[in-house]
């Protein structure tokens, strides 16, 4: 197939390159710059230019693939909200190019939209309606348009990591960094889902090719992650105290952060490894932590 990759200089689409290509397809990589351009050339992808910012401008790239993986997201939590309304507005743009096409279009989402209640792990089969994260409204639409001709699927991250990119974590780092310690909220029990990088890649491969539509697929290798774990983990690889912040501490401590921090979002993705036949495996979080360089 020939696959539109959004995303596809990014930390997870530099992945599923490789991946794509390994397994025969062809890759059609969307980019903003003529450097990013470059390097796609040299790794036998074809540039296409487009941006997030002008979403009139993926509506070609997605048309003239086989099939359109969605990647590409705005990562600056400070403006949370007018990305995921960014994001909404390129996955309508991408599912109106396709409809009627019969066209696979995989968008990407986070596990924590299939919780069924607190404490209990998020699942394929579950799509919280009610969920405060906005990122909810892209996968509302995609749904939308399975009814009308397109192929529409959705792949949940966790936290994707390895030794130079965790998902959250890493602004936690930085945040850690800039205040002289590791904090986590309360006892630090809330857990995190995560999954090696090229494991996440893997997934998406075997979406592409033997998803259907209105499937949803958790790229999830470890169900939870405790966010006591992982701050002890960056308090040791930064040489910092590991603190517990009151809930009151938090948003002094961690800013426009503070709203993820506290988060208890656990996974599973026993259906999807069912399914696909997909058996992540590579590191664990804390080893890729405790393995990255913090200079």
């Amino acid at each position: 197939m020939r696959i539109f990759l959004t995303g596809a200089t990014g930390f997870i689409g530099s992945h599923i390159i490789p991946e794509l290509l390994a397994a025969g397809h062809s890759v059609l990589g969307m980019t903003r710059s003529d450097a990013g351009a470059k390097t796609l050339a040299s790794l036998g992808v074809e540039p296409y230019m487009a941006t997030l910012e002008n979403p009139d401008s993926m509506r070609g790239g997605a048309q003239k693939a086989d099939a359109t993986i969605h990647c590409a997201f705005d990562h600056d939590f400070a403006n949370f909200l007018a990305n995921t309304e960014k994001d909404r507005v390129a996955v309508q743009a991408l599912c109106e190019a396709l409809s009627g096409s019969g066209k696979a279009l995989i968008i990407t989402s986070g596990t924590g939209l299939g919780s069924p209640g607190p404490g209990e792990l998020a699942r394929e089969d579950v799509f919280d309606a009610g969920n405060p994260n906005p990122r909810i409204a892209s996968e509302a639409t995609v749904e939308s348009f399975v009814s009308k001709g397109v192929k529409s699927m959705v792949v949940r991250l966790p936290q994707v990591h390895d030794t130079q990119k965790q998902g959250l974590v890493s602004p936690m780092i930085e945040i850690a960094r800039a205040q002289g310690r590791a904090g986590y909220v309360g006892e630090g029990a809330n857990r995190w889902a995560a999954a090696p990088v090229k494991a996440v890649a893997q997934l998406y491969r075997l979406a592409v090719e033997l998803g259907q539509p209105g499937e949803r697929f958790h790229a999830v290798q470890e169900e939870g992650v405790t966010a006591r774990e992982i701050a002890a983990a960056v308090g040791a690889g930064l040489g910092v105290p590991v603190v517990s912040l009151t809930p009151e501490e938090a948003g002094g401590y961690f800013g426009p952060f503070a709203m993820f921090a506290g988060l208890d979002m656990p996974a599973s993705s026993a259906w999807t490894r069912q399914r696909l036949g997909w058996a992540p495996k590579g590191p664990g979080l804390i080893e890729d932590l405790r393995n990255m360089t913090y200079q």
